[in-house]
């Protein structure tokens, strides 16, 4: 078999464990020095590979690679660029082939979500529309959990292990102090269409833990009058109420609580203010003193916090990738297949991307409670192994030690290209 250089890439929003998959990549793709050459990074995502910046990792130590299964964010750099389709942009396909042969590259791996699995789809169509060969294989990841075909997704694991930790923390806070002062928390947390990290909020309540939690789905329709009729109860038995919101939440007519009227690159609406805009809401209708919170980027950057399943699970995916890959696979993505909840078991398996592409995977109905304020024993059942067991990092000076790689790019060899 002729041996090809691989290209490896990081796209949309980065996770706490995105790193864990590339470690996989490159870690797995040594291992196969007869059929792999070198792994180039694309600086960036997909972009890299455009522009040609490209990211030497034969360049990175076996200890810096080994240091990125513990280091959050895109150690190589991560873009929000979907590409359009062959017919519509033909030039960027072209741009494509001519960096991937001047590279000798037959192998492309893309680390990302829902619009990530679409452009691997479009660059594993090359083969068939212009007779270049390579081999893509998709690499899940994402925080919002709603990719189909695979369990779960890596990066959500950690982020519902630090929305159910700190909504159970905030809300203790606020129980100490709701007698004389604060009786509402809110806390925003990510989730544009799917309610996935808004449903760990409910793990901060347990057999040991009466918490009383509201939480806000994408997937039920807001009602103001319910809402604040159910908020005011909880405030009137237990003297405070935590309310976790997800940014999706919308109204019947499907306005978004949080929308602020911009695009971003892919053409979602751009969200951020949920929390601010339901703590008023209470405060405006009940009185109720507030605090509010939105977790962003903490959520999602908290490697300190993240679950050991999911930590593994990111790695394993990212192995799994380059050995589909040896074994002549193309336009697959490999999944995590459950095979029990007690004692929690998995197992690799494989999805074609064109069943994965372009659609999520919501909540199911099962998982929210009859009210539309919580989740579901089914749902628990769900998200506890995927928060179960701790992965920290190492430590000095009292602060997680990450490593953080200098980009060695390649020298180009082609003439410069625009976006």
């Amino acid at each position: 078999m002729t041996v090809k250089n691989a290209f490896y890439a990081q796209s949309g929003g980065v996770t706490a464990v995105i790193n864990a998959s590339a470690c996989g990549v490159i870690e797995t793709a040594r291992q196969h020095g007869d059929k792999i050459g070198t792994v180039y990074a694309g600086q960036n995502g997909i972009i890299g590979a455009l522009l040609e910046n490209l990211i030497d990792t034969s360049k990175i130590s076996a200890a810096d690679v080994a240091a990125l299964r513990h280091t959050p964010s895109g150690a190589f750099g991560s873009c929000r660029y979907k590409m359009k389709s062959l017919e519509k942009n033909k030039r960027e396909y072209d741009r494509l082939i001519e960096v991937f042969k001047a590279h000798n590259i037959g192998y492309f791996f893309y680390n990302g979500g829902g619009d990530s699995a679409d452009t691997c789809l479009k660059v594993s169509q090359l083969s068939d529309a212009m007779g270049f060969p390579i081999q893509a294989i998709h690499v899940p990841k994402t925080v919002d959990n709603d990719l189909p075909v695979t369990d779960n997704c890596p990066g959500f694991g950690s982020v519902a292990k630090y929305i159910a930790v700190s909504t159970r923390e905030a809300s203790y806070d606020v129980a100490s102090m709701c007698a004389t002062s604060t009786k509402i928390f809110v806390l925003e947390v990510m989730g544009r269409h799917a309610g996935w990290i808004a449903a760990a909020g409910g793990l901060a309540t347990d057999a040991t833990n009466d918490i009383p939690v509201v939480i806000l789905f994408p997937e039920i329709e807001f009602n103001q009058e319910k809402f604040l009729a159910t908020v005011d109860a909880k405030v009137k038995q237990y003297g405070y109420c935590t309310i976790v919101v997800s940014e999706g939440c919308h109204y019947p007519d499907g306005k978004f609580l949080a929308e602020q009227g911009t695009r971003d690159s892919f053409g979602h609406a751009q969200l951020g203010g949920a929390a601010p805009v339901v703590a008023n809401m209470i405060k405006d209708a009940l009185g109720y003193k507030f605090h509010w919170a939105v977790a962003d980027y903490l959520q999602r950057a908290a490697r300190h916090l993240s679950s050991k399943s999911d930590v593994e699970q990111a790695y394993a995916l990212g192995k799994a990738a380059v050995e589909l890959a040896m074994e002549g696979k193309n336009s697959v993505m490999p999944a995590v297949i459950r095979d029990s909840n007690k004692p929690y078991a998995w197992h690799i398996g494989v999805g074609e991307l064109k069943d994965i592409a372009n659609v999520e995977k919501m909540m199911p109905v099962e998982y929210i409670s009859e009210d539309g304020y919580g989740i579901t024993e089914a749902c628990r059942e769900y998200l506890l192994p995927l928060i179960d067991g701790e992965d920290y990092p190492p430590y000095e000076n009292g602060m997680p030690k990450y490593v953080s790689l200098k980009h060695e790019l390649l020298a180009k060899k082609l003439p410069a290209f625009e976006l």
